[in-house]
């Protein structure tokens, strides 16, 4: 599995959020709830006691010490340490944004700015072409989105659909019918954030089972699409009043059919000129 996702860290030292992505499908239940502890209120083990995150999350001390055994530390005082120095580097999650004070809320324009530096990050080097890599090559592509990234899905949808063949938007009422024809030389792009859609990572699921490539956009490495994903790439969503922002994710699909472009240029450029004469043909504008 591939991971790309904003870097948040101090020099050359991976992120408590890195850390628990190379883990995370080997994560046991309890690990998981000591790992979302631990993301969604890190101060919690940056300036608690072993004992305090334990209560907190209503396992034992050693389930703790196991944990950041997992992680790669000799103990809970080196993983503490760690996430001492991660702290200040970390974005507040959506939930913790649309929970704070009135008073200490962020200006939108500063939040929506750091989820768009996020996707180009995130989009940094290489990575961009790794992401779109299954999308060029595959038969049929299929997308599939939660509903606060359905504005990235509508985006990428008609963005795909310009430059290539076979790209189809998996809808909740025909996931039956829809999903019955994905095989191995598909691919598939799934966006979804937290609080996940049960519906999208039991389609998700059904995808990988039947052999297609699935490349996820999501929010962290707790996210259940990451361990269905073959590829996949983390974004922040930060909440504009009570709602997560589909900015960024606007954002990363008009990235992606951009790199896609490039990478079928003669065939993108054939079928954009056949699409353009039969809107002419059809008199489709004013």
């Amino acid at each position: 599995m591939w991971y790309c996702n904003k870097m948040n860290i101090a020099g050359s030292e991976s992120s408590t959020l890195d850390l628990v992505a190379a883990v995370s499908s080997a994560l046991t239940p309890t690990e998981r709830r000591i790992a979302e502890a631990v993301l969604a209120e890190p101060t919690l083990l940056a300036f608690g006691t072993v004992s305090d995150l334990a209560t907190r999350v209503g396992t034992s001390r050693p389930s703790i010490v196991r944990f950041a055994n997992k992680l790669g530390f000799e103990g809970y005082t080196q993983l503490q340490q760690h996430v001492r120095s991660d702290l200040s580097h970390r974005l507040s999650r959506p939930s913790e944004r649309i929970r704070s004070d009135g008073d200490k809320v962020v200006p939108a324009r500063m939040v929506v700015n750091d989820a768009i530096a996020s996707v180009f990050d995130a989009l940094e080097g290489d990575r961009v072409a790794e992401l779109v890599a299954p999308v060029v090559r595959a038969e049929k592509v299929w997308i599939l989105s939660g509903e606060t990234s359905q504005a990235g899905a509508h985006a990428l949808h008609s963005g795909l659909s310009m430059v290539r063949p076979g790209v189809r938007t998996v809808t909740e009422h025909s996931f039956g019918t829809d999903l019955s024809d994905a095989g191995p030389h598909d691919a598939a792009v799934v966006f979804d954030f937290y609080r996940y859609r049960r519906q999208v990572a039991g389609a998700t699921r059904v995808l990988a089972e039947a052999g297609v490539t699935v490349v996820a956009i999501t929010d962290s490495p707790l996210s259940p699409l990451v361990e269905l994903a073959d590829t996949w790439c983390r974004i922040e969503v930060p909440a504009i009043g009570p709602f997560d922002s589909s900015v960024p994710v606007v954002a990363m699909c008009e990235l992606l059919v951009a790199r896609v472009a490039k990478e079928l240029q003669e065939d993108a450029t054939d079928r954009i000129d056949r699409i353009e004469a039969l809107w002419e043909e059809t008199e489709v504008f004013l």
